[in-house]
């Protein structure tokens, strides 16, 4: 009867929201006459009694309802991570660190002046340091203004001269902006060629590989850096080491449960 009582409840709720269920039923006349005026009454007063008898219930019917749109939400981004794969996981022009060959493919959507990235960058090189099966592909996503993009173009720029990864390290443990006398301090510290480094930055090649990112960022709903794809996960935010070593353990025995076995 308690089922009973959540079902209904639910679908008050979702009368009373307009409706997902109305909603897929489209705009013809089928989706709007789904209940009579009549059949609205009865639901609205099952509720009524519902609620009087055990309140609890519609917290309960809440809960249900929140937990379903984050299983929806979890599809819709599974569906996103597999129709863009071969731009996520295996775009050869996008830098690599940790094992080229790892089983375990994370991608690091970043911006090179966010705090949350900064505060990431540490824990991530531990996690390299201590699992020799983790890929790591850098994906530059400068969402925070004007000099986020000027250190993007920088960062890819300096991977023509192959110091992506030593100008990404230094950036990420800077405690300033990442002005452009920053970045030629820093790049010429690196021993990095700034004339040629500062001509190559206003390359519409590079300008095109942000925007790429920037798309691929789109279509997987990512809201802000840095943000993680990791397996069939979309994870938002910095993570301490313990649940990014469990997140790649995760990835790492679902990847082993889809392999083919062997006869």
């Amino acid at each position: 009867m308690r089922r009973l009582l959540l079902g209904a409840c639910g679908g008050a709720l979702l009368l009373a929201c307009g409706g997902p269920a109305l909603a897929r039923g489209g705009g013809g006349e089928a989706g709007r006459s789904a209940f009579t005026p009549e059949q609205r009454e009865e639901i609205v007063g099952i509720l009524r009694e519902a609620l009087r008898q055990d309140p609890s219930i519609l917290r309960d019917a809440l809960i249900a309802l929140e937990e379903a749109e984050t299983r929806a939400r979890g599809d819709r981004t599974r569906d996103a991570i597999a129709q863009n794969a071969e731009a996520l996981f295996r775009d050869a022009a996008d830098p690599v660190k940790g094992n080229p060959r790892g089983d375990v493919t994370i991608v690091e959507f970043f911006d090179a002046r966010c705090g949350y990235c900064r505060q990431l960058h540490p824990t991530m090189e531990e996690l390299l340091r201590r699992d020799g099966r983790v890929r790591l592909v850098l994906k530059d996503l400068p969402i925070l203004g004007p000099n986020s993009v000027l250190a993007a173009r920088a960062l890819l720029a300096a991977q023509r001269q192959g110091k992506y990864l030593e100008f990404q390290d230094a950036l990420l443990r800077l405690r300033g902006d990442t002005t452009e006398s920053v970045l030629r301090t820093q790049a010429e510290r690196l021993g990095l060629d700034w004339a040629r480094l500062r001509r190559e930055m206003d390359d519409p090649a590079i300008q095109r590989r942000i925007e790429a990112n920037l798309r691929l960022a789109r279509a997987l709903g990512v809201e802000g850096t840095p943000a993680l794809v990791i397996g069939d996960q979309l994870i938002p935010g910095a993570l301490d080491l313990p649940s990014l070593e469990r997140v790649v353990a995760e990835a790492r025995a679902a990847a082993a449960a889809r392999a083919p076995q062997p006869r």
